[in-house]
């Protein structure tokens, strides 16, 4: 045995001491490396939600009906999640944590895309992009209604600003021609951010718990459980008969970075940068769909989108603001 070796409390055997460690550089370089690293994946995954929004819009309704696109993500997430999951060791689930993973799957995530995807059928997509900006702030709502929590004023005030922005949203939305329908779209979308509000806080112990691919393979099955009623309802796709690359690549971009990387690209991210900085980065979705939605000609810009982008995201400053001092006084 090796007489430096240490003791079970760290010291050294006989009065020996450990030569003092010399300062390296390699701390801050494996933290710089992190952190940008982190900010990479977050830009990445807001990249592809971003994009996401357009390309759905492109999709539908000419190569697949909204239900389409539902089962796309529901089922095939599911069937990815698991095939990943086999290589990949999970744990049991606790019982107390079942019900939860149920209500996030069925009814949170089902429901979120559910109505997400019907939104962007009726509505303009860049309209659209700015709602879903919207769930931090029905956060703070079910948690004052149903978890008994107390905000600051500053939140407060800040969920108050964001609804202004959300406002104009839809009431200048009524006026566009991008979508069939534009207030209904907007009226869906954000039901859906109310959806995935609901998602966020009742998923919010289990994923804290568990590993990703351990929660997420049950909450996509149990999204893909009511989303398999909707299939015999899109048997008949345009997008079967086409020889067209085009909506082929759409449809495997939409499962297999937006419905799937991106979830493996949020845990690194939240691990290296922070979940605020994280958060942060949400702003940026309606500026990627923004982008995608002009440069592929399904909207053009209104001066007003702009106001009410810029409206949301100081509703979201201030929130975070907010619960910065709330939580460090």
């Amino acid at each position: 045995m090796n007489k430096n070796t240490a003791n079970p409390d760290g010291s050294m055997p006989n009065g020996i001491n450990p030569s003092p460690v010399q300062p390296t550089n390699s701390t801050d370089k494996n933290d710089k490396k992190s952190f940008f690293v982190g900010n990479v994946c977050i830009l990445i995954a807001v990249i592809f939600w971003g994009v996401n929004v357009s390309v759905t819009k492109a999709l539908i309704p000419e190569w697949t009906s909204a239900f389409g696109i539902i089962i796309l993500r529901l089922v095939g997430g599911a069937i990815l999640m698991w095939i990943t999951s086999l290589f990949i060791h999970c744990a049991k689930i606790q019982k107390h944590d079942w019900l939860k993973l149920i209500l996030g799957g069925a009814i949170g995530l089902f429901l979120f895309i559910f109505l997400f995807i019907l939104s962007l059928k009726y509505g303009d997509p860049i309209d659209i992009s700015i709602i879903m900006t919207l769930p931090p702030i029905f956060v703070i709502l079910i948690g004052v209604i149903f978890l008994k929590q107390r905000p600051s004023w500053i939140e407060y005030l800040g969920v108050l600003v964001s609804f202004i922005g959300a406002a104009i949203v839809i009431l200048d939305g009524g006026k566009g021609k991008t979508g069939s329908d534009n207030l209904l779209g907007d009226i869906l979308a954000i039901v859906s951010t109310i959806c995935y509000a609901f998602y966020l806080v009742i998923l919010e112990g289990p994923s804290k718990t568990y590993k990703p691919i351990t929660m997420l393979r049950w909450v996509f099955l149990f999204s893909a459980i009511p989303a398999l009623v909707l299939i015999p309802f899109s048997l008949h796709q345009p997008i079967f008969h086409t020889s067209q690359a085009v909506p082929w690549i759409e449809a495997a971009f939409i499962l297999f970075c937006v419905t799937y990387a991106a979830y493996f690209l949020v845990e690194p991210a939240i691990k290296d940068i922070g979940s605020e900085l994280v958060s942060i980065y949400q702003y940026l979705l309606p500026v990627f769909a923004t982008i995608s939605a002009v440069l592929m000609g399904l909207s053009q810009l209104k001066w007003m989108q702009v106001v009410a982008m810029i409206i949301i995201v100081a509703g979201m400053v201030l929130t975070t603001i907010g619960k910065k001092k709330r939580k460090n006084p």
